[in-house]
């Protein structure tokens, strides 16, 4: 077995073959070279297991860290190596949301009113993570029932950006985000309702993909009625994203949602280049009172002076989407917050916040929620001929820097929500319509804060996001820029 901290060599077709550690390797890095038996799944899974043990709760990643389960698929993943198995991640960890159910391991949800629920069954997306032989260190953090988009709970500690400890990793899939940046996992698998992929990724400085509405199962427990939700990939690289979502990929009868499905896969789709595209963009907040901060504005400046050298057609567009729909948002939002059942009796050790959403959720009416569903839709089928024109909208993924750590909790509920709606302007609306986006992560500010851009495409054409990204990550890499906790 691997010291921790032993220097590896390996041939996986990196610039230079000597490798400081583990962990420096990308996924698709660390699947190449367990399947030249360079390195085994059990010296990477020791390797991040003694990582998340020394550093994890400087960045709150991890809710539960599952050491024996790694341990044991890790040693299964060694005998589908030699069986010949040719899963692109056999062998690789990838931890899983605290919102998704892993049988017999604990999920909190986040929440102190779980705190002793463990999983009674998997959920799709864990059932297609473990066929593909990929290895569970663990449930990373989230925030409660994933509602806000800061991950800061009563069961762990708050998930921070590993580039100023200070500040917010984000939410909800802040652990996951925040796991990938330190060095604590190569990719994860998170989940977006509001730009809870997005929102992360771009706070840490990574690239994150929120897939078409219906690209990913689900089920079986988890409903789809509203459409909002969907996992997706955290990853350090375009590659890795990709495919991580080609392993994630999969129908299942029952599903409310079908996306078209791609024409290969979307790996391939990261070697293509995406040819000459018409791009809109825009940085006009549909939120009333947002305001983009400068070190956003020049996240998104930069994107498009780089899209235009690199021969895009890159011209403003004003989009139809306005502050009427956000009660609608709202209203839906607020009703989701009550689909998870908690005991009376558990009901104090609820945060304010989501004792909040839950008392406005508690309020709706069948016919309110109907209604608010219904405009919803009404409003994306009046958008989407205006956004077809394009082949990629580009917009700042959030309007401001990473926020501090507290920063959302020390004033009421209601406030609480209305500086989240300011922070996280753009990105709920292509969960409503459905479409693809994805983070992209090309800036920095002077202080050293990663500041991303998001990327939307066209319903079902991830492929030209994933192949547009993988352009620009050419022409200004981000992959080996790390925090200082990374070494």
């Amino acid at each position: 077995m691997l010291s921790p901290n032993v220097t590896v060599q390996v041939s996986v077709g990196v610039p230079s073959s000597l490798v400081t550690h583990i962990h420096d390797l990308s996924a698709r890095e660390q699947a190449a070279a367990i399947r030249d038996r360079e390195l085994s799944p059990v010296d990477i899974t020791e390797h991040y297991l003694d990582r998340i043990d020394r550093l994890g709760d400087q960045v709150g990643a991890y809710i539960t860290v599952t050491a024996e389960i790694a341990r044991e698929q890790a040693r299964a993943a060694e005998k589908a190596v030699k069986r010949g198995d040719p899963s692109p991640l056999l062998g690789v960890p990838v931890p899983v949301k605290d919102l998704n159910m892993v049988k017999g391991v604990p999920m909190t949800l986040g929440s102190a009113a779980f705190d002793d629920f463990d999983g009674f069954g998997d959920d799709n997306v864990v059932t297609f993570l473990r066929e593909a032989g990929t290895i569970l260190l663990g449930k990373t953090n989230t925030p409660e029932f994933g509602l806000p988009c800061y991950t800061e709970n009563a069961v762990a500690p708050p998930a921070r950006t590993p580039w100023d400890l200070t500040r917010s990793a984000g939410g909800s899939s802040g652990g996951a985000a925040a796991a990938v940046a330190a060095g604590l996992a190569p990719i994860a698998q998170g989940s977006d309702g509001g730009g809870s992929i997005r929102i992360p990724a771009s706070v840490c400085g990574l690239f994150g993909i929120k897939p078409t509405r219906g690209r990913i199962s689900q089920g079986p427990i988890v409903p789809d009625l509203a459409g909002l939700s969907t996992s997706g990939p955290i990853a350090r690289t375009v590659r890795d994203a990709a495919v991580l979502l080609d392993v994630m990929t999969r129908h299942v009868p029952g599903d409310m949602y079908h996306a078209v499905p791609p024409e290969g896969t979307f790996l391939e789709a990261a070697d293509r280049e995406p040819g000459r595209l018409r791009i809109g963009r825009s940085a006009a907040p549909p939120v009333p009172g947002a305001e983009v901060h400068p070190d956003c504005l020049a996240a998104y400046d930069a994107a498009t002076d780089l899209l235009t050298e690199l021969g895009h057609e890159v011209e403003d567009v004003t989009l139809p989407w306005d502050g009427q729909l956000i009660p609608h948002f709202e209203t839906l939002w607020a009703a989701m917050a009550t689909l998870t059942p908690v005991p009376p009796e558990r009901e104090e050790r609820l945060r304010p916040l989501t004792r909040w959403l839950r008392e406005r959720g508690n309020a709706v009416t069948a016919p309110d929620l109907f209604h608010a569903q219904a405009s919803l839709q009404f409003a994306v089928r009046a958008v989407l001929p205006a956004v077809q024109r394009y082949d990629v909208i580009l917009h700042p993924t959030l309007a401001q820097p990473p926020a501090p750590i507290g920063y959302f909790d020390d004033v009421d509920p209601q406030e609480n929500f209305e500086r989240q709606k300011r922070f996280t302007p753009f990105t709920s609306v292509y969960n409503v319509s459905g479409q693809p986006a994805v983070n992209v992560p090309l800036h920095w500010t002077d202080g050293g804060l990663p500041i991303g851009v998001m990327l939307v495409g066209r319903m079902s054409d991830e492929a030209t996001l994933i192949a547009l990204s993988a352009q620009l990550e050419a022409a200004r890499p981000w992959a080996d820029r790390h925090p200082p906790i990374w070494a």
